[in-house]
């Protein structure tokens, strides 16, 4: 009786502490390193989230049509360690977002930098794979 119960609660804790499969996805998963984009638009919600917080901006597309875009960007731990702030963007505020667009051809991006209304460009919490401006 007693082994059976000490099985019991060495299993139970063992599917406790596992994490769960679907938690988190890989960035080569769905976005595409090969794909830079820069969009410079109107945001229209800043939704600070985990695991990642998602940035909408309302911009044109290189034929000038207006687009709407979502963009993946790190934790919201992550973007505090990197000067953002819950408050660090608001409805109407004017920025310019590069990062990776979504393999699947859809308007969302993994967001590598942010740069804000005052000019000041920020880390978005994407890899970066060279390090150079977006195309």
């Amino acid at each position: 009786m007693k082994a059976t119960l000490l099985a019991g609660a060495v299993g139970l804790g063992l599917m406790l502490s596992a994490p769960p499969a679907s938690a988190h996805h890989a960035f080569a998963a769905e976005f595409d390193a090969d794909k830079r984009i820069k969009v410079s638009g109107t945001v229209t919600k800043l939704e600070w989230t985990n695991p990642h917080a998602w940035l909408y901006v309302d911009g044109k597309d290189e034929s000038g049509k207006a687009t709407s875009w979502s963009f993946e960007m790190g934790s919201p731990n992550a973007l505090i360690r990197q000067g953002w702030r819950r408050t660090s963007l608001k409805e109407g505020d004017q920025v310019t977002v590069e990062g990776y667009a979504a393999k699947d051809g859809s308007n969302n991006a993994n967001a590598r930098s942010v740069t804000l209304p005052d000019g000041t460009k920020v880390f978005a919490g994407s890899p970066s794979t060279d390090g150079g401006p977006a195309k």
